[in-house]
């Protein structure tokens, strides 16, 4: 049985809480669980002491049986410094797609030969 430690959404419409949850996991996300060991509150501010809380001690025999966090609860134990978090990047996500890149080519050509043609007659 592979464990998850994630979060479990609670609250009303438009208005998240979550708890932390360790669970089994091919269960669902708001379904059965196994322990909670801490929540979070996404509607607070970000430096608010209670924004989110975790039991430090289960989360630490958790992660000693072979439950994985997943990436948000990775950051919080990364906060904590019981987890290390590599960092994410992707640089690939922030270019442009193929249509786009297509587009550009052809206003950079354009803008070629508008200035070729206004070089020209100067030239004369």
């Amino acid at each position: 049985m592979s464990l998850k430690i994630r979060l479990a959404r609670g609250g009303a419409k438009k208005r998240p809480y979550y708890r932390i949850v360790v669970a089994d996991s091919r269960s669902p996300r708001d379904g059965r669980f196994i322990e909670k060991i801490g929540t979070f509150d996404p509607l607070k501010p970000k430096d608010a002491e209670d924004r989110f809380t975790l039991d430090v001690e289960k989360a630490k025999a958790w992660l000693a049986k072979g439950a994985q966090p997943t990436d948000r609860v990775a950051r919080f134990l990364d906060s904590l410094e019981l987890v290390k978090r590599a960092a994410r990047n992707n640089p690939n996500k922030a270019l442009p797609g193929k249509k786009a890149q297509e587009r550009a080519a052809e206003a950079a050509k354009a803008a070629e030969a508008a200035a070729a043609a206004a070089a020209a007659p100067s030239a004369e």
